[in-house]
């Protein structure tokens, strides 16, 4: 069966793993993410994805608590290989074939990530969880998404968030602020409209990769997306 697009990058919030917790891993959370992916999976869509670590630890909020920054944000790429680990262990036991690489070599448990590697991965079925991050400092987990994405060629970079689109303003705060369905790349910058970090979107942006928002907590929302049903809020060109 046809889908529209053909592999895509999807981007998780770590935070949303805690649930109703704290900190942590919901074990709800990580099968509703699991069951979601497989559901597209099981279609023949090549998914990628990217989690990331702010359910552990956050890197940026390091320099409050008198760790440096820059350990601070090596500790959160570590958190995100943790949100890898947990979320492969479930999508393997549900019968989906996965690759954990890291941009952090770690033999013992992750491939270090080759891009034809990656590729080769995707074109036989495997879902492929990046992370680490960039492996570098001073990098958000959506700039690793948009890298990784361009990177693998993907079709659009997918951001599952806990909101349903792109809005004027903060809907929790704003009663009337308006919901996009489609938006230009160009209108999210003169409007100033916090989607993902700056060198991220600008990264999508250069390189003609589309963003859609969309609410990842709603059953069968992954598939209706790749199915072309209108979900979310499509940023394009």
């Amino acid at each position: 069966m046809s889908m529209k697009y053909a592999r895509i990058l999807l981007k998780l919030s770590g935070e949303a793993l805690m649930g109703s917790q704290q900190y942590g891993l919901d074990q709800e959370m990580l099968l509703h993410y699991a069951a979601e992916i497989k559901s597209v999976v099981d279609r023949g869509v090549q998914v990628a994805v990217v989690i990331g670590g702010g359910n552990i630890y956050r890197g940026i909020s390091a320099e409050k608590t008198g760790v440096d920054r820059v350990q601070g944000d090596y500790m959160g790429m570590l958190a995100t290989v943790i949100n890898c680990l947990a979320l492969q262990s479930v999508l393997e036991h549900m019968g989906v074939q996965t690759r954990l690489q890291s941009a952090i070599e770690m033999k013992a448990i992750a491939e270090p990530f080759i891009r034809r590697r990656a590729i080769r991965h995707l074109e036989k079925g495997r879902v492929v969880l990046f992370g680490a991050g960039t492996g570098n400092p001073y990098f958000t987990t959506d700039t690793a998404a948009t890298l990784r994405a361009i990177e693998i060629e993907a079709d659009v970079i997918l951001k599952g968030t806990k909101v349903d689109g792109i809005y004027s303003a903060d809907p929790v705060k704003v009663a009337d602020a308006i919901k996009y369905d489609t938006i230009k790349f160009s209108e999210v910058f003169e409007k100033n409209l916090q989607i993902m970090d700056m060198t991220a979107f600008t990264l999508c942006n250069e390189n003609k990769i589309p963003i859609i928002v969309f609410d990842v907590h709603t059953p069968g929302n992954l598939l209706r997306i790749v199915d072309g049903q209108s979900v979310g809020t499509l940023v394009e060109f």
